[in-house]
Parts: C-alpha cells; structure tokens; sequence
C-alpha cells in the first residue's frame, strides 16, 4: 500500500483518480480548496477507510508522510482559470514548488498534470512532445498556458538539481462523468445546452478540430506512467487521436440527446486553437498506452451523468425531448 497524494481531488480529473487508486489498494489523501472541486464527486470515496480528505490550497505548503503526489490541482476550464488570472498562475508555479519541495523532503515520486495547452494554437499537426508550441505570453489564455509550462520547467530543474523522480503528461481534451455542468468546456456545454432545450452555442464556424479522450482511458494512462522507470520523465502528451469538427460534435450531442436544439454560431474568442490532436506515439511505446473508448460511447455515458445531475438539481424542464 503506498500513501499517495492527489492534488485537485475532489475535480473531475482527480477524483476519477483518487477512486482508481483507492480500488487498487492505496491510501489516497485527497487535498482541495472546492475552489472547483466538488464535495460529490467525492461522496462516494468516503466510505473507503484508506481515503482522507484535506480541505488545502496548493499555493501553501504543507507537510505530508506520502510515497507518491499527483499534482493535478488548478482550474482547467477557460472561464474558470481566467476568471481569476493571478491566481491561476499562482496556482500552476507556487503550487508546483510546494508539491515539489515536498516530494524532495520526503523522497517521493511526483506527477505533473500539464496541458495540451502549453502548444498554443499549434502551426504543427499532429502535435509531438518535441513541438515547442505556438503560445500567445500576454493573451487572456496565457494564465493557464504559460503557467503550465512553468510548471514543467520546474520539474525538469529539479529532477537536475536533486535528482527527484518526476512524471509528466500533457492532457488533451478528456471528458466524462464527474464534468461541472458549468465548466464552460465543449462537451459539458453542449450537452448541457442540448438537455435542457438551449441553443447549442458554436464558436466560430464549427471547422475547428479537437480531439476527445473519455476519462476512464486517459486515469489508466494516468496510473501507467507513474509506474514507469525513473529513466521515464516525459513529458509524454496522453489523448485520443481521433479529431473532429466541432460542428460533429454538436450534430452528434444532438442525435444521443434527442434534442431538438438548435446550432448558433457566436464570435471566436481569442487564441482559440484552431487544431488540436495528440501525436501519441511515446505514450504507445513508452506506456504500451492508447485510448479505446468511442466518441459515442464515451459521450452516451456523459450524457447519462449530467442527465442526472440535472434532474437532481432540477435544471431540466418539466418536459423534456428524450
């Protein structure tokens, strides 16, 4: 039984991973200031006796006996991390140091959660770890972007300075249960607008190209890199590289939802990424990794969560389309 710390626990990401890793057998300390993290997505966790929960913001150190962290915690979706800029870079750089120094003191391995992101509006494609990106440093995403890869660089330092035993991956566009209804990404967006009747909200023309990977794949690849080799450092991109249009994923949030919403178009916000998919290469070979759940499988379970979700908080009309 190891002791591992999960960052940003109680989120979407990191409580897909604290029940993971609880289900393997570990004592898994959960640390989250509910900034975004949700006490529900947790609820269910409460019952394993090897399961904590530290109400804690990353931006403060703290003083933990653990084998392994998972530094997952900061705001991910655009309305969330810009809504509060400072903090979110405050967040991405002092709360790696903090996760860091606490690795070195007690000697354990540590994993960062970086971001796709860190490639910018990429002039490359497929996007391959040794792209060096094409990011905006003064545009209102460079917040996230840019601490993200401040993050990474100092990892790198002090795997070079004090030899720590670090793991990264660059997490392309996930989904699934456990979503904020409010998170303002695209699938919960759209979902959420097709369920409750809304107008699906598509910005700009819908040519945009994004790549979806469910979230039970990208957690397994998650635990297979942490397993790896010292030798293994990445930064290693973890997705799914199958792309499409924006416009197909709205066609296709329609026909699971039965909905009769319709699709509207607004403006682009700025530096939307016009591509984005993962050349996943290293994560094969080095991992023996790649996702396996279908677009419409993995969007029919989502749909299935926020239906529920929404009926609990009673956000769904009287009448609905089904």
């Amino acid at each position: 039984m190891r002791r591992v710390l999960v960052t940003g626990g109680a989120g979407f990401l990191g409580s897909h991973l604290c029940e993971f890793l609880l289900e393997a057998g570990h004592h898994v300390i959960c640390a989250d200031n509910f900034s975004t993290g949700l006490e529900r997505n947790i609820s269910h966790l409460r019952d394993f006796e090897t399961f904590s929960v530290i109400r804690h913001d990353v931006v403060d150190p703290i003083d933990l006996e653990i084998d392994e962290i998972y530094n997952l915690a900061c705001p991910a979706s655009p309305p969330h991390y810009q809504a509060d800029p400072i903090r979110t870079m405050r967040t991405s750089v002092l709360g790696a140091l903090n996760m860091l120094d606490l690795a070195h003191r007690r000697c354990a391995k540590i994993f960062q959660a970086s971001t796709s992101e860190v490639y910018g509006d990429p002039h490359v494609h497929p996007q391959p770890e040794s792209y060096l990106g094409n990011v905006n440093t003064t545009g209102p995403r460079a917040c996230y972007d840019e601490g993200k890869r401040s993050a990474e660089t100092l990892f790198f330092d002090y795997q070079r300075c004090h030899d720590l035993r670090i793991k990264i991956v660059r997490i392309f566009n996930t989904y699934g249960p456990h979503m904020r209804p409010d998170d303002g990404r695209v699938v919960s967006n759209f979902i959420v607008q097709a369920l409750t009747g809304k107008d699906i909200t598509i910005y700009g023309d819908g040519s945009q190209t994004r790549s979806f990977c469910y979230v039970d794949d990208l957690i397994r690849g998650f635990h297979w890199m942490m397993d790896t080799g010292d030798e293994v450092t990445g930064p290693i991109n973890l997705g799914n590289p199958g792309e499409f249009t924006i416009a197909e994923l709205a066609s296709m949030v329609i026909d699971l939802t039965g909905s009769r919403s319709r699709i509207v178009q607004m403006p682009l916000p700025a530096d939307d990424p016009r591509q984005r998919r993962p050349d996943i290469t290293q994560a094969e070979k080095q991992l023996g990794w790649r996702p396996n759940t279908a677009l419409r499988d993995g969007l029919g379970r989502t749909i299935a969560y926020f239906d529920k979700v929404l009926s609990t908080e009673g956000a769904l009309p009287v009448r609905r389309v089904a």
